[in-house]
């Protein structure tokens, strides 16, 4: 009677999966060809745990002995290792690690020893303990349907529970159906930025300091960005009807696509007010009117009032980025722009300032005539952001866990920016924190014409920081001011890093 493993019988799952090809001729020497090449070659590391004998010789559809005879050639080579309860191995063997190609030797800074990048939070903080709690309970409450491709504007749990909350927290006007989840805040940024295009947008005004990345995402849409003036009052939105467009040419490479039919079936957006023949205007706007980034500023409230007057005049959007808005220190957070205007005023949030960037999780707070063209622009399922981490955050912030990070969260880094003002004050009285107490960040005002030498000191002591040049639009008016300044991230070091980073940077200030 033939025996069980060299039957045609189904093949099961018994064990360990390892894909391994047989070669050569005869099926004990191609076996043991093959293993040998793949502990050689690294692709099977030491330490590794093989299959048993049986389970392979099921997988490869051969006799259980063959298996057994190849792996006592291999232990017996040195090649594997074989006890009693523990299953066959891959031995310890030494492994020569590849020789770096040989260049020239020069004399380049290592690794961070200390980083005080903008942008992030204290990773270390994220609340492990607390979102695992969560979790559980999002996930044992989860029904079924949850497991789909789901709703393309994201589970309606997270909606709900973002609209309390912005509603309650930023004086957010939140419909849970005007809310739709995105992966971050530049993948909601495309999703606009496409919505704009179609609806024949073609210029959108930017603030002069910002990110590149952000720049860069309209640019891909098809938007020309047009960089206002900032002065003491935040960004001069009184700018935005005095901007030089140059006239559309015949062959304009941002010629907007006519949207297709079920764009226009679905939009219930006006049509965009008509434009002087010859002559182009701004379609939008993309803010950041809590705390300017990265200088640190709010929006005056006149200025925030003329943006929005504008928006309804012209029938544009504003976008307004609320990137660090939960995190004011010396008073309560300014409102958001949004409850000036809801129907003109775009609103993006995201969880990776307040809890981790690794979440990728993001949200619109969308007029409603913009939801139809951004659902249509993101596709008929919810492709980007996985449901368990939505329901987590949703039942985070039912339970207030939310809140109760935020508090202990504004409390840390209202402790860093005060021991920052004051270790500026003893050790380097030149340089002086400029904008409103929030948010993760500081703008360090340095004296004319020594910020690329603070940065190059702060390279080579391998302490990370950014010059303030970084952030300028390169469309900026030549004639604007150009202050020297650094942006230190006091919110990115952990806990026990921070004394040390601060340390750091007051060795390197002028």
């Amino acid at each position: 009677m033939a025996e069980p493993w060299a039957t045609s019988a189904p093949r099961q799952a018994l064990g360990i999966d390892l894909h391994i090809e047989p070669t050569g001729s005869g099926l004990r020497r191609g076996l043991t060809d093959a293993l040998r090449e793949a502990v050689r070659s690294g692709r099977l590391a030491p330490g590794t745990r093989l299959p048993s004998s049986r389970t392979l010789a099921v997988d490869l559809g051969i006799a259980r002995n063959t298996v057994a005879d190849s792996y006592a050639d291999l232990v017996a080579e040195g090649w594997l290792t074989a006890r009693q309860g523990s299953g066959t191995r891959v031995a310890e063997r030494p492994v020569e690690a590849p020789r770096p190609p040989r260049t020239p030797a020069r004399r380049t800074p290592g690794p961070l020893r200390h980083d005080l990048n903008p942008g992030s939070p204290d990773l270390a903080s994220f609340p492990r303990t607390e979102w695992l709690r969560a979790a559980r309970r999002a996930l044992s409450a989860a029904p079924n349907d949850a497991l789909g491709y789901g709703d393309p504007r994201g589970r309606p749990e997270l909606r709900t529970a973002l609209a309390g909350y912005l509603a309650r927290a930023r004086g957010v006007h939140a419909d849970p159906e005007r809310i739709v989840i995105c992966s971050g805040f530049v993948h909601g940024l495309r999703l606009l930025g496409d919505a704009l295009r179609r609806r024949g947008v073609r210029d959108i005004a930017v603030e002069s300091y910002g990110l590149d990345a952000h720049w860069d995402v309209l640019t891909r849409a098809g938007l020309r960005t047009h960089p206002l003036p900032l002065d003491e009052l935040g960004t001069d939105t009184g700018a935005l009807d005095h901007l030089h467009l140059p006239p559309p040419g015949r062959r304009d490479a941002s010629r907007p696509t006519a949207a297709s039919g079920a764009a226009r079936a679905l939009s219930t957006s006006p049509p965009a007010p008509a434009q002087p023949a010859g002559r182009r205007t701004i379609g939008a706007a993309l803010l950041t009117p809590a705390h300017q980034f990265p200088i640190g500023d709010p929006l005056h409230p006149d200025r925030r009032a003329a943006v929005v007057d504008w928006a309804r005049r012209t029938g544009a959007l504003i976008l307004e980025d609320d990137y660090d808005g939960e995190f004011r220190y010396d008073r309560q957070p300014i409102g958001a722009l949004q409850g000036l205007d809801p129907d003109r005023v775009v609103y993006l949030g995201t969880a990776s300032k307040s809890l981790a960037p690794g979440l990728r999780l993001g949200w619109m707070v969308l007029p409603e005539s913009v939801v139809a063209e951004v659902i249509e622009e993101k596709g008929p399922s919810d492709w980007s952001c996985g449901f368990l981490d939505q329901l987590t955050l949703a039942e985070f912030m039912n339970s207030g866990a939310y809140d109760r990070h935020l508090r202990s969260a504004r409390l840390r880094y209202r402790r860093r920016r005060d021991q920052l003002v004051a270790a500026l004050a003893e050790r380097a009285p030149s340089v002086h924190a400029t904008g409103i107490a929030a948010g993760l960040h500081a703008v360090l005002q340095l004296p004319p014409g020594t910020e690329q030498s603070v940065v190059r000191a702060a390279a080579w002591q391998r302490l990370g920081v950014v010059g303030l040049s970084t952030y300028r639009h390169p469309s900026a008016s030549p004639s604007a001011p150009r202050p020297d300044a650094l942006v230190v991230g006091y919110g990115t070091p952990p806990d026990h890093a921070w004394s040390g980073a601060l340390d750091a940077l007051c060795r390197v200030l002028p």
